[in-house]
């Protein structure tokens, strides 16, 4: 399904609910399939949270002792999986994916298990899903990987640590991405009473073998769903405002970056009382140029990137070497479709420099490339010109009810071949 985007008709103040962050769910799910007493409310509605949902419900029915589960374009559920089912005594699983899934590097994940003692092997291509996985009693305690890798290895690990006989000590060489991924982990094994001590490089996670009592956590909202909301702001008149639940301002998400990267876009933040925020547009001084580092939310680039093209202004982001292993090559989307727009982009393996613009041109297609984000971040610039989004439905990926909220703020949206 592709979707003409245009702008007519402003609603200056919504108030929009948007459901619970994907990687605080995916997190909380394996842990509470290790700790049944784990109660979970306002969990994301994503397809990646229903696919990591589905396949741990089905791995703990009454079945065979073996199974295949299909994680199709959800690289979280991949990776925790992984780590979830090596330790599963007595069950085997293959685990695999879409074929873009199968393009996604796995083997320094996979390498840290096998250290630790995981019987774990490659179906096709070395290095790569579909993984076959023997589950068994693992007794190691260190291993040590690269810090510069996706957090999700780091973070599967982590998450399983508690249920290792002796814990875990995981030593990382080497500068560290997406730290705030690893506190978010470390912060909700704290929650549910896992002692963990994060000390220079290294991570000590001890065993809790215990089961927890009831215990109810509920989760915050998506950021990462509300940077579309901040972009879109950020292209509106002054006064235009959107208020989104269930945010908290000391938030365990590094994309709550956004309340400060957004102010050189006019846009203000307000934490109300009840654990909303409101967006304003509050000013039109923008800078010529910004230069951010994103290595701590690098989900966050095709946002601003897409924003600063609208502002007419110029960008360099930096820290961005795991997006060349998502769902598409994110560096290599970004530059191809804001030119199509008429910008003049250059990427590196780690970096995006736009520069500034005075004209958008209108009526183009933009590819999203299987790629939820491609879709949501080009969206907000129907407040500028006309478009249309390809592959639409792939939102659902992490925001289902994207392009309904956007109807809401005056967004005319028309589906078309």
């Amino acid at each position: 399904m592709n979707l003409k985007l245009s702008y007519n008709l402003p609603t200056i103040k919504t108030n929009l609910q948007i459901s619970g962050s994907k990687s605080e769910t995916n997190r909380l799910l394996v842990l509470q399939a290790l700790y049944p007493n784990l109660v979970l409310e306002n969990t994301s509605s994503s397809d990646d949270s229903e696919v990591m949902l589905n396949a741990l419900h089905n791995f703990q029915l009454p079945t065979s002792n073996f199974q295949l589960v299909d994680v199709h374009h959800a690289g979280t559920a991949m990776r925790f999986l992984t780590a979830y089912f090596a330790i599963q005594e007595g069950r085997e699983v293959i685990v695999t994916g879409s074929p873009r899934m199968k393009e996604r590097p796995i083997k320094i994940l996979v390498d840290a298990l096998q250290q630790l003692g995981a019987e774990i092997t490659y179906e096709e291509k070395e290095g790569f899903p579909p993984l076959r996985i023997r589950g068994n009693k693992i007794v190691k305690n260190r291993v040590a990987l690269p810090a510069n890798v996706s957090s999700q290895y780091i973070s599967a690990l982590l998450l399983i640590a508690p249920k290792l006989e002796n814990g875990l000590e995981l030593v990382l060489e080497g500068e560290i991405t997406s730290l705030p991924y690893i506190k978010m982990t470390l912060a909700l094994l704290h929650q549910i009473g896992v002692t963990t001590l994060f000390e220079n490089n290294t991570i000590k996670v001890t065993h809790k073998p215990s089961a927890i009592t009831h215990f109810p956590i509920t989760v915050e909202s998506d950021w990462s769903s509300a940077s579309y909301w901040y972009s879109i702001v950020a292209l509106s008149e002054i006064g235009f405002q959107v208020t989104l639940s269930n945010f908290k301002k000391n938030s365990l998400q590094g994309d709550s970056a956004l309340v400060v990267l957004y102010k050189d876009f006019g846009v203000g933040t307000t934490f109300n009382e009840e654990e909303t925020i409101t967006i304003s547009k509050i000013n039109s001084n923008t800078p010529k140029q910004v230069v951010f580092h994103l290595a701590s939310n690098p989900d966050l680039a095709q946002t601003i990137a897409v924003s600063c093209f609208g502002l007419g202004i110029g960008c360099q982001l930096t820290g961005l070497h795991t997006l060349k292993i998502k769902e598409t090559d994110r560096l290599v989307a970004l530059q191809t479709e804001l030119t199509k727009l008429g910008a003049e982009v250059q990427v590196t393996s780690e970096a995006l420099l736009l520069q500034p613009a005075a004209n958008i041109k209108s009526d183009i297609v933009i590819s999203t490339y299987q790629d939820h984000r491609m879709a949501m971040a080009f969206a907000p610039l129907a407040l500028k010109t006309t478009l249309t989004i390809e592959e639409a439905k792939v939102v659902s990926k992490s925001y289902p009810n994207f392009w309904n909220d956007l109807k809401q703020v005056g967004f005319e949206i028309i589906a078309v071949d």
